[in-house]
C-alpha cells in the first residue's frame, strides 16, 4: 500500500481553489504504524509508544483548535472488514469531521499550536485518506 500522510501541495492547492465560505465534511480513514516513528533528536523518539498513542497525543493537542474553529465529529468507527475495495486498504479508524467553512478547516491547519501538534500524527501514521466533501440532505436513497 502506497503511504499517504501529509497532503501533496497540487491537491492542498486545489483545497484550496475550492469554496471557502461552505460547509465541508472530511472523510478520514487512518491506518497506525505498530510504533510511532518520530523524528531523531524529538523527545518523544525511542518512547516506545504505538501508533494509536501517538495519534491520541495528536488529538489532544490539536483538540482545542479543532474545536474552536466550530469543528465537530459528526461519525466515528472502528472499521472491520473491506467488503469491496483493495485488502490491503484495511483501516485502524475512520471518522468524518465536519467544519463550518472549508476556510476554518484552513485557519486549523495553520494554527501554530495545530502545526505543533501535527508530529505526532506523522508519528502515528503509516498511511491514511483524508476526502473532502460538500454536505447534502440526508434521505433514504444513495444517490
Amino acid at each position: 500500500m502506497e503511504q499517504h500522510v501529509d497532503p501533496e501541495r497540487a491537491a492542498f492547492d486545489a483545497f484550496k481553489a475550492l469554496p471557502r465560505d461552505r460547509p465541508v465534511e472530511m472523510l478520514n480513514l487512518l491506518r497506525f504504524r505498530a510504533r510511532a516513528a518520530y523524528p531523531d533528536g524529538h523527545e518523544r523518539a525511542g518512547a516506545g509508544l504505538t501508533g494509536a498513542e501517538a495519534y491520541r497525543l495528536y488529538g489532544a493537542e490539536s483538540g482545542p483548535v479543532f474545536r474552536r474553529v466550530g469543528g465537530s465529529i459528526l461519525w466515528s468507527g472502528t472499521p472491520e472488514l473491506v467488503l469491496i475495495g483493495p485488502a490491503d486498504e484495511a483501516w485502524d479508524a475512520a471518522f468524518i469531521a465536519r467544519y463550518p467553512t472549508a476556510a476554518a478547516f484552513l485557519e486549523m491547519v495553520t494554527d501554530p499550536v495545530y502545526r505543533a501538534a501535527v508530529i505526532h500524527r506523522q508519528a502515528a501514521v503509516l498511511t491514511s485518506r483524508l476526502i473532502r466533501h460538500v454536505p447534502r440532505e440526508a434521505g433514504t436513497g444513495f444517490a
